[in-house]
């Protein structure tokens, strides 16, 4: 994507995109009360699924990202970031259409995205899109550690 008047280009990461992905997601990404990334388990999850992981670069850096998670029963979204310099021109619509068509594509049939409790960006974001909480579930975690 070069500028306001073209349609972002949703592209798989590689494993050489790892740090640059890394880098971004300190920047844009909702980093509050989850573990810390490292580059292991992102190279991880690319070897596990190779196109799990889309982005939209401008001037060839990274400026959106969504992880697009299939287990073969669920579909997970995951990770749906945009830079603050490049909010408001169809990045996040490119991705989610990119990553909806991808996991529906594997036989999903319904979609879930982890949205952090006090994220209201990202939480009206998901809203525009369709998305609402399921306030039935609550998500347990524990390390695996």
């Amino acid at each position: 994507m070069t500028g306001r008047s073209h349609a972002p280009v949703v592209e798989t990461v590689t494993a050489a995109d790892v740090d640059a992905l890394l880098a971004f997601w300190a920047i844009a990404g909702e980093n509050d009360a989850r573990p810390s990334d490292s580059a292991s388990v992102v190279e991880a999850l690319l070897r596990r699924d190779p196109d799990a992981v889309l982005v939209v670069r401008a001037e060839g850096r990274i400026v959106g990202t969504v992880i697009a998670g299939w287990d073969g029963w669920r579909a997970h979204l995951y990770r749906l970031a945009v830079h603050p310099d490049h909010r408001r021109q169809g990045i996040a619509r490119a991705l989610l259409d990119a990553a909806e068509a991808r996991l529906r594509a594997l036989g999903a049939g319904r979609f879930d995205a982890m949205v952090l409790e006090g994220n209201d960006l990202g939480a009206s974001a998901w809203a525009a899109r369709g998305y609402a909480p399921q306030p039935e579930w609550r998500r347990w975690v524990r390390s695996a550690r």
